[in-house]
């Protein structure tokens, strides 16, 4: 368990820390010379069931506001120290309504310093911890009255923490790895460490990261887990990452990177996000306002580009998508705090809805739409609102690395999804799914009747069929999953219902008939091409042509080379003709000429026919000779036959 410690400066924040675990977390010299704490400090403490409990040790004074929202990324549990002698002061409510802002559930008070107080005075200062903290949500919170110096009230408040400890242990475990970096340092003989809260997953010893948003790559080297070594460390716990890799410095990692799963690796800088305004505000967020944005330990400049036409009012609620400086590593649900832009005044926080907000068309009704579903707050729900919203899919790939999500997780959404998989990367609802297959059915259905002489659609026929409207990347995936479940069948870079066939219209038809015994009979090895059947039958060129081609389509005829058809029967008697010849051979193999011969229809045409079967692999050449491939010839002769059969 992770617990916080914040609080108003000179409040006792440290000595406690110091009073629980006997660790001084003011390590700086200047910590040390002003009697303050400037930046984080961290201690450990044992439980009485071996668990051990992290302590972050945040700096109260105004000026270090931005250390102490660092310190209250990942914590489990806040203890707001408030000093006896003083009472609720300015920073005891901005870090309780930080902590608030930042989702903290739970917060336990330390009423510090009673020593220093008679009896009254501690009772008045009571009261007024417990009218402040029943403005807040946390009107519940346990209120400890302790002393550092003397001891008293310390034992009961280690056993309220450690009692606290076995709820802290539910922390997304079920997500991939994350690490939001506090602090990066070297260690001689070992080398570049890192330390911080795992915000999700685990990682253990040799697995492979990457450093976000710079990108760098590492290998995990050694890991201790709240102050002790272990092969692995788990979500809730604060971690030291030994890390090695090619450009893997101190100087290379900063507070505020994260390091995670490769996966994960995609940094984001504009992200529209749920937005509390808080009450203390003395003026309405207009639109393209500068403000700071602090999101685990990171710090960045940001515009507020508002997605409504009215100003943000203090106490309200409101999307607003913030425009990053510069790109940060974040998920999806993540929380963050606003500042204003000297970073002297805390003005609001909530949680990132979708960290690849668009520029654009931000403010549409479909756009709109798609928020609301990424807002639901359980992500089985999320997944299924997103799927009855604009634009009805969803990228599987996207949708795991913004929520950080592991394989298995999501593979466990689907299992309670009515969904299918479009490709590798694309889910749809069933119902939209069935909606797309009506779409093309009927699309393909009239296509045929206009067209019944055509074997098929181009895919543009059936994207402009399809509703919802999806990109044409995305409608080409539909198209070929429809192929692949075999509603539609693709033949020659067009599509076709599996029950249509195309055929002539009349007039074809009686073209077809006047052509048909030309293609049999003693001229069967020598059909003439389309500019002689042209002349022949006084029929353009294009027409022959289109004839022809729709044959093809029907196994009718064959075409081996540019404008010359045979009639597929023919095509199989040539071939029966040629396994003959291998078989007549010692060596199994002849020549262009013993089929000359054979045909009686020409050198240049017997080897035209001789380049086809080689094109489907039933002959193969050597120099001038040729032999049979048994096996090829069976088959093409077989699908001949079946194509015939069907037609």
């Amino acid at each position: 368990m992770i617990v916080g410690v914040a609080g108003h400066v000179d409040h006792g924040k440290s000595a406690l820390v110091r009073a629980l675990t006997g660790v001084d977390t003011d390590r700086l010299k200047e910590e040390k010379a002003r009697g303050i704490s400037i930046d984080l400090g961290f201690a450990y403490m044992s439980g009485d069931n071996g668990d051990i409990i992290g302590f972050v040790d945040a700096p109260g004074h105004h000026r270090f506001i931005r250390n102490m929202i660092a310190g209250a990324a990942g914590i489990d549990v806040l203890m707001l120290v408030i000093a006896a002698d003083d009472g609720v002061m300015p920073q005891t409510r901005e870090h309780l309504a930080i902590a608030s802002l930042l989702g903290v559930k739970r917060v336990i008070v330390a009423f510090t310093k009673i020593d220093l107080v008679p009896n009254d005075w501690r009772e008045a200062m009571l009261a007024e911890v417990r009218e402040f903290l029943g403005e807040t949500k946390f009107s519940d919170a346990p209120v400890f009255p302790l002393s550092n110096r003397t001891g008293e009230g310390i034992d009961s408040l280690r056993k309220e923490l450690v009692g606290m400890t076995p709820a802290a242990k539910s922390r997304a475990p079920e997500k991939r790895f994350r690490l939001t970096v506090d602090r990066c340092f070297t260690i001689s003989g070992a080398g570049t460490i890192v330390t911080g809260p795992v915000m999700s997953g685990s990682v253990s010893v040799g697995d492979f990261v990457t450093v976000s948003p710079a990108g760098l790559s590492a290998r995990i080297r050694a890991i201790h887990a709240q102050n002790r070594p272990v092969e692995t460390g788990l979500c809730g716990e604060r971690c030291a990452l030994n890390l090695t890799g090619d450009g893997i410095t101190r100087e290379a990692i900063a507070r505020g990177d994260v390091i995670l799963d490769p996966v994960l690796h995609a940094p984001a800088d504009r992200i529209d996000c749920r937005l509390n305004l808080l009450a203390s505000e003395a003026r309405p967020l207009k639109h393209w306002t500068p403000l700071r944005v602090y999101h685990a330990a990171t710090e960045v400049s940001a515009r507020a580009a508002l997605l409504q036409d009215e100003p943000v009012t203090p106490g309200a609620e409101s999307r607003i998508q913030l425009v990053l400086e510069k790109p940060i590593a974040a998920a999806a649900g993540d929380p963050f705090v606003i500042r204003d832009t000297s970073g002297m005044r805390t003005m609001g926080g909530g949680r990132f809805i979708d960290l690849r907000a668009p520029q654009r068309r931000r403010r549409t009704a479909g756009r709109i739409e798609q928020l609301c579903a990424m807002e639901v707050q359980n992500n089985a729900d999320r997944l299924r609102a997103l799927l009855k919203a604009k634009p009805y899919y969803i990228n599987r790939m996207e949708f795991v690395r913004d929520h950080a999500l592991s394989e298995r997780a999501f593979r466990d959404l689907l299992k309670d999804t009515p969904h299918m998989s479009v490709g590798s990367d694309m889910v749809i609802s069933k119902k939209t799914w069935r909606t797309l297959y009506e779409n093309a059915h009927g699309a393909l259905k009239a296509f045929h009747e206009k067209y019944p002489e055509k074997s098929g659609a181009p895919a543009a026929c059936l994207v402009a069929g399809f509703e919802p409207r999806f990109p044409k990347e995305v409608s080409l995936k539909v198209i070929d999953a429809l192929v692949q479940a075999g509603f539609v069948i693709a033949q020659g870079g067009v599509f076709r219902l599996p029950e249509h066939e195309s055929r002539l219209d009349s007039k074809d038809e009686i073209s077809w008939a006047r052509m048909l015994p030309h293609f049999k009979g003693e001229g069967r090895f020598r059909p003439p091409r389309v500019p002689e059947w042209a002349e022949l039958l006084h029929i353009n060129e294009s027409v022959i042509r289109r004839i022809l081609k729709t044959k093809s389509r029907q196994g009718v005829v064959t075409e081996i080379i540019t404008d010359h058809f045979f009639l597929r029967e023919t095509i199989n008697e040539v071939a029966t003709i040629l396994d003959e010849l291998g078989r007549a051979a010692p060596d199994g193999s002849f020549s262009a000429a013993q089929l000359r011969d054979r045909l009686a229809n020409g050198r240049k045409l017997s080897i035209q026919l001789l380049e086809y079967f080689d094109r489907q692999g039933v002959t193969l050449r050597r120099g001038d000779m040729r032999r049979i491939d048994r096996l090829r010839l069976e088959r093409v002769v077989e699908n001949a036959s079946v194509e015939a059969r069907s037609v």
